[in-house]
């Protein structure tokens, strides 16, 4: 799982609106894991823990011209319309702005159509299959 997280980040790049990046897989997956070395890469150092009962936290970074990453789990959500609540639109708008979202499964028509899908498959207890 080393490999994949850095060559994830070297291809982000900038664009009209914020890069969103959907993390599909079942509990236990990986999700959360590979997001958190997402995270050492683009040099957050506080824990990184799973937003599960806070839904979204919000990191200061600085890379490639995004200056935020803001990593959501939306396990919890049962409603677009939750989501909407929290200011999905603004933050999707914002080109600084890099979104790791866990479960869009739950949430399918706000991920937007240009959405990097990664997604986790539990193979067994120290293999995942990952395909972006």
């Amino acid at each position: 799982m080393n490999l994949l997280p850095h060559a994830l980040v070297e291809s982000l790049a900038p664009g009209p609106q914020a890069a969103v990046v959907a993390l599909q897989g079942d509990l236990g997956a990986g999700k959360t894991t590979f997001t958190q070395k997402v995270g050492k890469i683009l040099g957050i150092t506080e824990n990184m823990h799973s937003p599960t009962f806070v839904i979204e936290k919000i990191y200061e970074i600085d890379f490639k011209g995004f200056k935020k990453f803001i990593h959501i789990d939306a396990y919890r959500i049962e409603k677009e319309s939750e989501l909407l609540h929290l200011g999905w639109e603004e933050l999707v708008k914002n080109p600084e702005n890099l979104i790791f979202i866990e479960w869009p499964e739950n949430v399918p028509g706000l991920i937007p159509n240009n959405a990097i899908k990664v997604s986790f498959k539990h193979v067994d207890e120290d293999t995942r299959e990952i395909s972006i």
